[in-house]
């Protein structure tokens, strides 16, 4: 018999007698019913729920409520860690229900015993003061730690030089070969993930699970009888990561520094290896003399003759680097080596073979090194097959999507066209919370004058809420445009402005949130996963509608495949996914039932182009108003809840 979920979300169930300030929300019963079917049925199920619905816990109810061994995969570290920590046991406890949860993250956030051996040896790092007193804390550390989550290192940055000396990739782990494994972090905390009633996991472990199966010491997914995937509108692209190639001369280096360390804990001196070895890197240089241009990514058609050339003795530097070292003997460190090196040597090879027909290969170069990657077109099909050759139940859920009452778009790119849909409105009054101002007489986007307009456009609604904005940007070129005419509108600003890349993005938006009347102006990562309730943010800005960059390979791949098969790669593709990322944008400004705020939209496209409609249709049904309308609304809102803020000079 099925839970009375409507029952269990009341205001006299079991949530609403242990859970302080809980709230009755309709939307939550209606999907927990949906899920916990789902999970009954054992099928597949796609779900938006709007901003505000609750769905953390209109999966989690049903997924505890079910009795079935359930993975749930999150977008970020941060969601992971909030289910983990305070959702899921504080629910378990409120149903009354004794459940096994696991948190289970990636190999490299776990602290390796066999490579910090090799680390406090000296054979993987230099030798400075400060790396050694890092290296000393480690040890202390690790001396007392039992799960060996390098999370616990709170006081060491992650852009630390020594995390990828201390922690171990799928390439580099000895597995049962090492000489730690009774002792391995990962190996622990994969069995205890096993034995779970509830994994917590995140998109890029359960995909590498998927497409690799070789990650870690075994399937994810033999016990599964359930998998919620939250955050879940980034699951196609993190999917073609992994049904992709990739070969880097970043994983030659990280190879030839750990054959070092590894010849150097065994005491063994081969000549003819170090030959090998000098082999290797003389033609690691000539592919980058090859290449002779900056950072950036090109296709393969348009690399020189001379890159194309050097790769076949790339390849055969690494196979022959892999027979000197099956040759030593010198134990599982060295034959993980000559594994690793014989598996970069394939690797190369295949990507030099890989038919045109079957996807896009191109180069990516920096400052830090050089990646030859492939996306296939289509990625659909390989999660069809995926999904289908597993009997349990799959749960996508996030706040985007759909495209109005559509979701054939993400359907067709998860490659379950057939699977059940159910679409819940947001529980917030947009119409009395939100107006929706569309800029008159704007210039198209590409016009030079465009960042000062939208700026001009912005600046009385900034005025108006003193501040209190986040100025959302398509690309760094436009934010950088966007903070020079916002510097040159407000020489003086009368609120304070905060720019991503000053500080880390949890550090602006903990200052962004303290300081309560801040202006934020961003990019990228500010678009989603941003939760910022109350009055300080109460204008969301975007400066252009958020179509990918068409030189983007992986945007290239994914249009080819399209117009391959006979399909108009505007309409299924570049226009859904603007307008999903349009939504996110825009749901970072009601967060909550007393939030009021105003939407800018700064594109004239969406008035002017027929498909414009479709972004509008997308929109939040807020009232759509004039400028001074914007700002009056602001006003108004502002002064029926004064808020006491010190003023700038007091904050900086």
């Amino acid at each position: 018999m099925s839970p009375d979920y409507k029952e269990v979300f009341s205001m006299g169930g079991p949530l609403a007698k242990t859970l302080p300030n809980y709230a009755y929300r309709p939307e939550q019963a209606v999907m927990a019913k949906a899920v916990g079917a789902a999970l009954s049925r054992l099928e597949p199920l796609i779900v938006e729920a709007g901003t505000g619905t609750g769905k953390t816990f209109a999966y989690l109810i049903p997924a505890l409520l079910s009795g079935r061994s359930v993975i749930i995969s999150t977008g970020t570290r941060t969601l992971q860690d909030q289910l983990f920590r305070r959702d899921v046991p504080l629910l378990a406890k409120a149903l009354g229900l004794p459940v096994k949860i696991a948190l289970l993250k990636g190999r490299t956030n776990y602290l390796c015993r066999h490579r910090l051996e090799l680390a406090t040896q000296g054979s993987l790092l230099a030798p400075e003061r400060h790396v050694k007193r890092l290296l000393a804390k480690v040890s202390r550390w690790a001396a007392i730690t039992k799960s060996g989550d390098l999370a616990e290192l709170t006081d060491m940055p992650e852009q630390s030089p020594i995390w990828p000396s201390i922690s171990s990739t799928r390439e580099n782990c000895l597995g049962q070969e090492c000489p730690q494994f009774s002792r391995c972090h990962i190996f622990d905390a994969r069995r205890n993930a096993q034995a779970a009633d509830i994994v917590v996991v995140n998109h890029h472990l359960l995909l590498a699970d998927l497409a690799l199966k070789e990650e870690g010491f075994g399937d994810l997914l033999p016990g599964a009888e359930a998998v919620i995937l939250d955050e879940a509108h980034q699951v196609p692209d993190i999917a073609a990561q992994f049904f992709g190639q990739s070969w880097s001369v970043r994983q030659v280096q990280v190879l030839l520094r750990d054959i070092s360390a590894e010849l150097a804990a065994a005491a063994i001196r081969a000549p003819a290896l170090v030959e090998a070895v000098l082999a290797v890197e003389g033609q690691l240089e000539g592919l980058r003399f090859a290449l002779q241009r900056g950072a950036g990514r090109y296709d393969w058609a348009e690399l020189p003759d001379a890159f194309i050339d050097s790769l076949p003795g790339i390849e055969t530097a690494l196979s022959e680097l892999a027979v000197q070292l099956e040759g030593l003997g010198g134990g599982a460190g060295t034959s993980n080596c000559a594994r690793r090196a014989a598996k970069l040597a394939n690797a190369l090879a295949q990507l030099c073979e890989l038919p045109d027909e079957s996807g896009l290969r191109w180069v990516e170069a920096g400052a830090m090194g050089m990646t030859l990657q492939f996306t296939p077109f289509e990625i659909a099909e390989r999660l069809r097959e995926y999904v289908e050759s597993r009997p349990c139940a799959w749960v996508f859920t996030s706040a985007t999507l759909a495209i109005g009452e559509d979701f054939s778009h993400f359907a067709a790119r998860i490659g379950l066209a057939e699977a059940r849909t159910l679409r819940i409105d947001s529980p917030f009054d947009y119409r009395e919370q939100a107006r929706l101002f569309l800029p008159p007489a704007m210039p198209e986007p590409n016009d030079p004058r465009f960042a000062e307009r939208f700026i001009e456009a912005c600046a009385p609604l900034l005025t108006a809420s003193g501040g209190r904005a986040f100025l959302l940007y398509t690309s760094y070129r436009a934010l950088a445009e966007g903070v020079r005419a916002l510097q040159a509108r407000f020489p003086e600003p009368p609120f304070p402005v905060l720019v991503q890349g000053e500080a880390p993005r949890e550090a602006l938006l903990a200052k962004f949130r303290e300081l309560g009347n801040a202006v934020l102006l961003a990019t990228g990562s500010f678009w989603e996963g941003v939760d910022v309730k109350g009055e300080a943010l109460s204008i969301v800005a975007i400066d252009k509608l958020p179509f990918a960059a068409p030189d983007d390979p992986l945007l290239k791949a994914r249009l080819e495949g399209i117009r391959r098969r006979g399909g108009n790669p505007f309409f299924e593709y570049q226009l859904p996914q603007a307008v999903l990322a349009l939504k996110q944008g825009v749901g970072r400004l009601i967060r909550d039932f007393d939030d009021f705020g105003v939407i800018v939209i700064g594109d004239p496209r969406i008035k002017t182009k027929a498909y414009g409609r479709v972004f509008l249709e997308a929109m939040p049904p807020s009232p759509i108003i004039d400028g001074a309308a914007a700002a009056q609304f602001l006003s108004d809102r502002l002064r029926a809840r004064p808020a006491a803020l010190p003023s700038v000079s007091q904050v900086l």
